[in-house]
Order: structure tokens, then sequence, then C-alpha cells
């Protein structure tokens, strides 16, 4: 086992003001950059820590920035989300790197050097992979790997440009390095919940293979986490559109990846504390959904004519619990659609990215949840895939969602569908964030939970 390796590092004053232009035309084009919208003002640099020196032929700093932005026209700045930046810097760019251009550094300690993200690049993917292989510190970068897990050096690594809220480097078809985009200090569930989980002995999730952590005025911060890569594997989203595009049925698999859910469920309740919601805690879920529909009556007015009636579903969901109903919640997914579930040339499912809804705050995201609010999650998904079809096949989604639920109750013992209300609350919920996500960020796909918030504003959706 190699030793750990540790290194302090220089950073020349000035980084952060020869990027400022560049970032500020950049960062918002980014597909994981949250403040869409709205201006970006400034920057402050919350950590830089250099790995590969500046004034060699590849340079690389890794950068941690807050982005001030406008909330509205003539609203002051705000320091805003803080963004995980790989920034590499070459005299001129290869073609191969032509899309991961920056810009080019006219001043500070980087003029005349092009700035690009590095994760795009092999040396300097090689460096984080060698940084984790050998436990390395790096400044206030901690570099860690979970018990005599090897990794081999050498590894060839290529990026996934598959569209993601974080990004993802593969190397050598062995294992997959998730970094973190919009990162916030404490505990983060994306590592969390894995670590649990294998160390649970649940063959459901990927076990960590390492991770990546930043240091900082006395917190920790999670950057990435490296796990098996599952070579040949197929996520469920991919799956789902090439059955339907065959016309092919889905419920086998719909089923299949129903008891991969109860599985995890089952072992996270096992390896974590659970607690029961009785009718304090149900009226504060309930107050909680209410409010987030409110929010996105006001953000989005197409959802206007539908909140009262959407309103009935967390209302019923407070009188059972006023009735003397209790559920447990446990710690679950928290963002669990078919995109988070890959199936193996083998046929087993597995589940990813444990991060939760990152829109979320972080204390939120790792509160105990009903567990039927990853069954919501998964059946909105089934909707999705539907509307998503080149050509629509009748009743699939509705195949789908009740062989999930099938299957969700062959391996936890109890279907969620003999609980009506809390499942038509969260579904609820769920709907109404997708519309606010949508009008955002894809404006074409706002039709899809709209119809779904059609449907929920009866006073018996099926």
């Amino acid at each position: 086992m190699p030793e750990a390796v540790t290194r302090t590092v220089t950073n020349p004053p000035g980084l952060l003001a020869s990027l400022d232009p560049l970032l500020r035309d950049w960062l918002p084009r980014q597909r994981w950059f949250a403040g869409k919208g709205r201006p970006v003002t400034g920057f402050s640099l919350v950590a830089a820590t250099e790995l590969l020196p500046a004034d060699a032929r590849i340079g690389l700093h890794h950068v941690l920035v807050r982005a001030h932005q406008q909330l509205a026209p003539g609203a002051p700045e705000e320091p805003g989300d803080c963004y995980q930046l790989l920034i590499g810097t070459r005299e001129a760019l290869p073609p191969r790197l032509a899309p991961a251009l920056v810009g080019h550094v006219t001043e500070g300690p980087l003029a005349g050097r092009t700035a690009y993200d590095a994760l795009h690049d092999t040396r300097p993917a090689e460096v984080l992979l060698e940084a984790l292989r050998t436990r390395a510190r790096i400044g206030g970068l901690r570099f860690e790997r979970e018990g005599d897990q090897e990794i081999r050096p050498g590894l060839v690594p290529r990026l996934m440009t598959a569209e993601q809220s974080n990004s993802s480097v593969v190397y050598g078809d062995t294992f997959i390095l998730k970094l973190l985009r919009r990162i916030v200090p404490g505990v983060n569930p994306d590592l969390e919940l894995p670590l649990a989980l294998a160390r649970e002995g649940c063959p459901r999730v990927p076990a960590p293979a390492g991770w990546m952590v930043a240091d900082l005025a006395g917190r920790s911060w999670v950057l990435g986490v490296l796990q098996p890569y599952m070579q040949g594997a197929t996520d469920g989203w991919e799956l789902a559109l090439r059955e339907l595009a065959k016309g092919e049925d889905f419920g086998a698999e719909a089923r299949a990846l129903g008891r991969a859910t109860a599985e995890v469920h089952t072992a996270l309740a096992r390896a974590l504390p659970t607690v029961t919601l009785g009718q304090g805690q149900v009226r504060q879920l309930a107050d909680a959904m209410t409010e987030r529909l409110a929010a996105a009556a006001q953000a989005v007015p197409l959802l206007r004519p539908y909140a009262p009636a959407l309103r009935t579903a967390f209302t019923a969901l407070a009188d059972l619990a006023a009735d003397g109903r209790t559920w447990t919640a446990q710690r679950v997914h928290g963002d669990l659609h078919l995109g988070q579930c890959l199936r193996s040339p083998s046929g087993a499912w597995s589940l990813i990215d444990f991060e939760g809804e990152p829109a979320r705050p972080l204390a939120e995201r790792r509160l105990p949840q009903p567990p039927l609010r990853d069954v919501a999650g998964m059946l909105r998904s089934f909707d999705y895939a539907a509307h998503a079809a080149d050509a629509p096949v009748p009743g699939w989604a509705e195949a789908c969602r009740a062989a999930y639920c099938t299957g969700y109750a062959e391996a936890a013992g109890h279907d969620p569908r003999t609980d009506p209300v809390m499942l038509r609350a969260l579904e609820t919920d769920k709907a109404v964030y997708e519309v606010v996500y949508e009008a955002r960020h894809r404006p074409d796909w706002l039709a899809v939970p709209l119809s779904a918030v059609r449907r929920l504003a009866t006073p018996d959706p099926a």
C-alpha cells in the first residue's frame, strides 16, 4: 500500500482576477450551472490549489469559486452557489480540446495562456486518479481510498459527455469518478449512503472506492466519489426508450427495478436510523409541500389554475395524520428516476447517484423521508419516458407503474398502492418540482409534468 503523499502548494496572487472575465461568460453556459437566468456580477475565491505548475506545458488549478448574482433586475448582488472547477492552461489548445475552451487569458499570472475545462484532457484527469491511488494531501485537498481498495496506475481516462448535473470521468472501464460541480460543506449523501450500503452488504449500489474532500475553515466539502465502473451497463432511461421504440413490453424490467428499489430501502433502514412520523411531523411535511406549490405557482403561471386542486393532496395527508395514522421515515435515494438506475448485462439492476435533488438544501436532503418519495419519483419517470417516445404507446406508463409497484411489494412485503394518500401527495410534490425545473431549464419539456398536474388535480387520479 503506498504511503499518503503530502504536498504543499503555492497559488499565484491574482489567479481569480485573471479568470473572472472568462468565467462570467463560460460558467452560465454549463449544464450544471444552477443560477441560469440571473446575471453573474462577480466571483469570490473559496480556495485554489495548484495541481500542475502554471508555467508547465499543461497547468492545472483546482478552484472553488462562489458566483455572485442578482436575484432580480436592480436588486443587490448576493453570494450564490459554490462551484468546483478544474482549470487547465496551455499555450494553445489542440483541436480535440476545442469544446473545453474557457477563454484566452489576457492579464494576471496566467496571461498569454489558454484556459479550458481540464476534465476533457488526459493528463489532468490522470492527476486526480493518481492522487486517489496514493491517498495524497495537496494543500487543502484530501484524497481517500476505502480500506485496501486497489487502484492500478495508468488507467486511461475519458470524460463522459452525456448531459448531467455533475461531471464524470471513466478510467479504463474500471472506475468512474463523479466530480460534484455545485458543492456545499457537510456530509454529502452521495458518499454517505453508498458507504453505509456497502458496509451493510447491499449489492444493489456500487461501493465507493475512493473520494475527494476539501478541508476548509474546519469544515469538509465532498468534491467527488470514485466507484467501480459497470462496463456494458445501460441506464434505465436509455433502455426504456429503446424498448418503447421497438414496441417491446417493459413490464418485467419495471418489476425487477421495483424489487431493487425495495432491497435498497430495506438495507438503508437497517444501516441508518428510522423515525416515526406522527401528526406534527406530517403536518410539517404537508405544509412544506403546500409552500412549494405556492412558490411554484408564483414562478410558473401555467400552474396556477391547478393549484387549488393540487393542494387537496396535501390537505388529505394532514387530515389522515390528524386521525392517528403514522408513517415510518428513513434515509432514501432522494432523486430516483430511470436515469439513476443501471442494468448490467446479466440483467441485475443497480441504483446510483444518491446526491438527492441538488436544488434542495443539504440538511433537507439528509432528512429521513417516507420511502414512497423514491417510489413517486420512479412513477413520474415512467411518465417522462412514455412522453419522450417517438411514437406513443397507449398504456405503457400505466403498465410500468403497476409492474414497478408489484416488484416493490415482492421485496418489501407491502405494496406502495396500499397507501394512496401519501403516494398521491408525494407524486404531486414531485410533479410541481418538475414544472419549475422544466420552466427554467427545458421549456420544451414543460408539457410532460403539466400533463401529470392535470391528472393529479382530478378528484381521483388514476
